[in-house]
């Protein structure tokens, strides 16, 4: 499998996990398992870092499908190389540092640090046309 190929895999894990997280965050706090295991009709009182995870997790859901297309377009069409192993590098190690800066509530540092993602699927998405 290509190095591209283990980039995508190794995202989908991430975002697989990222659940165990917020997760943690809403056991915490009174009444978290019962929430968990109702019907959630009520709103739970959580950490800011709780919510700050959720929405990273959404924002990994959100931009997966993209990358995953162009990985698999990449690896399909012969245009996997270097660059689309570096690309597809960059994008996971960018989510990976994403959930950790998003979580933390590091402002500007989040977005610089999704903005790297972003490159990394540029270099991909060149690759595609060359």
């Amino acid at each position: 499998m290509t190095i591209d190929l283990w980039s995508l895999v190794w995202t989908a894990v991430l975002c697989m996990s990222m659940s165990i997280i917020y997760g943690a965050g809403r056991m915490r706090v009174p009444g978290g398992m019962q929430w968990a295991l109702g019907n959630r009709d009520q709103p739970l009182a959580v950490a800011p870092w709780v919510k700050r995870a959720e929405r990273a997790h959404a924002n990994l859901v959100e931009n997966l499908a993209p990358f995953a297309v162009l990985v698999l377009a990449a690896n399909l069409s012969g245009a996997a190389n270097y660059w689309t192993a570096l690309g597809s590098q960059l994008f996971l190690w960018a989510r990976v540092a994403h959930v950790v800066a998003y979580t933390a509530g590091w402002i500007g540092v989040r977005t610089a640090i999704f903005m790297v993602g972003v490159v990394g699927e540029v270099i991909i998405l060149t690759q595609l046309f060359s």
